[in-house]
């Protein structure tokens, strides 16, 4: 691995977003916490202080359910025509398109991550998630319903109708990514929002604030309210004011949410962790399957709930796949993720290098033998290696539990039907890969994983039209495509005697 340290001249714009304390978005103005509070959002590369953001609350979560209430209920949003959403969503898509270099550079100041991936993965997939949910705008569509009851004639039919104010708790590890899979289907439809970024990654969120006014959204319909999840997050679940809460994060809170949504029985949507299987058989295709499994777990330094952290290798190849992976880890250009040369940045926070580093403690005191990698780099920033775990058993806590971060164990298999057992031993059910020439095969094992997303000979691929979310205790629901309308429309049936 070789390090860098030669960041790049930053936009005038960023430097002016930065220099100045951030407010929170509340009904159409740009307003301090009630409390007067603030808290540091912090550069993951050097641990120094970024920008200094309003710290919201319960009281500062009331507000905006309110506002987003009002805009739900009265003023222009609720007469928009179906069309006017797409245009408006259309507005901000171009508008994220004309401000991608500055969204860029601050994505990867507030996360860590390398400005490449900024540039070619998470802004151009926000544009691209706007645009396809404003097409979705004008085709939300009800039924007609022959009815058989005897005697009278009867005309039925079904009406989507927007859920009313809805809650979304996104995660720092894609912000931008991560806001807008949430805001486009829940405004396509006609819902209002009350959004709660990570307290890690809040500036995103923010700038994409001033855009949607830019681009002419009504007042209240997107409120934004940066702060503590074990505040302004737990608020903004419980309260009684919101029809639907929308959560990306761990499964822990996960269950925090769907308990504190029973006070209303609000509806609620889903995405957890993972502990994903990625099984590499001995036919595979090992020029794409090695790289393709680096990629799986070391891309966005191991920190996305669909990494590929269990590595499941036939024997037969299984030294030559490890040593494979190992030596892809040569190629990384470890640093600063604002440098461009880049592709190996830090982790988010101090807290999530302690909870990685402390697994791999855990897996060393457990017998785990670490091919390559298995350390913290260097003293200043959060920086760890990729590392690469053999020697695991089924019940070590690097095989069990999420560890979000560059760290795979690789585990060895000679049974092609047993591996899908191995691979589903877990509480998790998010995502999972199969490698192999064998098409039939391949088939075949896909649908005996229990996991919401099973890509073929590939891994990592998203589409704002494709569905994403997870079996058993990786959530609730699915977003994109035309699944994600359903997590903000109610249905309604309407019967009348002719």
């Amino acid at each position: 691995m070789a390090t860098t340290a030669a960041p790049i001249q930053l936009e005038n714009s960023v430097t002016e977003f930065l220099g100045k304390p951030r407010k929170m978005l509340i009904g159409g103005k740009w307003v301090e916490a009630a409390s007067g509070k603030t808290f540091d959002t912090i550069n993951a590369a050097t641990g120094e202080v970024l920008a200094r953001v309003a710290e919201g609350d319960r009281e500062d979560i009331d507000r905006a359910v309110q506002a987003a209430r009002r805009a739900f209920e009265q003023g222009p949003w609720p007469e928009t025509p179906p069309s006017e959403r797409a245009r408006l969503l259309w507005r901000l898509s171009d508008l994220v398109d004309q401000h991608r270099e500055e969204l860029a550079q601050l994505e990867t100041l507030d996360n860590g991550k390398p400005l490449f991936f900024s540039r070619i993965v998470d802004v151009p997939t926000v544009i691209e998630v706007f645009r396809y949910m404003a097409g979705w705008a004008t085709k939300v569509e009800g039924n007609t319903i022959p009815i058989s009851m005897p005697g009278a004639k009867y005309f039925a039919y079904t009406l989507r109708e927007p859920v009313g104010v809805a809650g979304q708790i996104i995660p720092w590890n894609f912000p931008l990514i991560m806001a807008a899979w949430k805001l486009a289907p829940a405004l396509a439809v006609g819902c209002t929002v009350v959004l709660k970024p990570a307290e890690q990654t809040p500036l995103t969120a923010l700038r994409l604030g001033e855009l949607i006014q830019e681009a002419g959204f009504p007042d209240g319909v997107v409120n934004i309210v940066p702060g503590y999840g074990e505040t302004a997050g737990a608020a903004l679940a419980a309260h009684p004011g919101v029809d639907k809460v929308a959560f990306t994060g761990s499964t822990e809170v996960g269950k925090l949410i769907a308990t504190a949504a029973t006070g209303n029985l609000k509806k609620v949507s889903l995405e957890l962790g993972g502990k994903s299987p990625n099984v590499v058989f001995a036919d595979a295709d090992l020029d794409s399957a090695i790289p393709g499994s680096a990629n799986a777990i070391f891309f966005n330094q191991g920190q996305i709930c669909t990494a590929g952290s269990r590595l499941f290798v036939h024997k037969s190849i299984f030294d030559k796949v490890v040593d494979g992976v190992a030596e892809q880890t040569k190629h990384f250009t470890v640093g600063p993720g604002i440098d461009p040369a880049t592709n190996l940045g830090p982790l988010v926070s101090k807290e999530q290098l302690d909870r990685v580093c402390g697994y791999l403690e855990s897996g060393a005191r457990e017998g785990a033998k670490a091919v390559v990698g298995g350390r913290k780099i260097g003293g200043t920033g959060y920086f760890v290696e990729p590392t690469v775990l053999v020697d695991v058993k089924p019940q070590m806590k690097v095989v069990r539990e999420e560890i979000f971060g560059p760290v795979v164990t690789a585990i060895p298999f000679s049974d092609p039907d047993e591996v899908m057992t191995f691979a589903n031993d877990t509480v998790y059910g998010l995502a999972s890969a199969i490698w192999t020439r064998d098409l039939s095969k391949a088939h075949r094992m896909a649908a005996k994983l229990r996991a919401g997303t099973v890509w073929i000979n590939c891994y990592n691929v998203f589409d704002p039209a494709l569905p994403f979310g997870g079996y058993k205790q990786s959530g609730w629901g699915r977003e994109m495509g035309h699944a994600a309308l359903e997590l903000y429309t109610e249905t309604k049936s309407v019967c009348a005697q002719l």
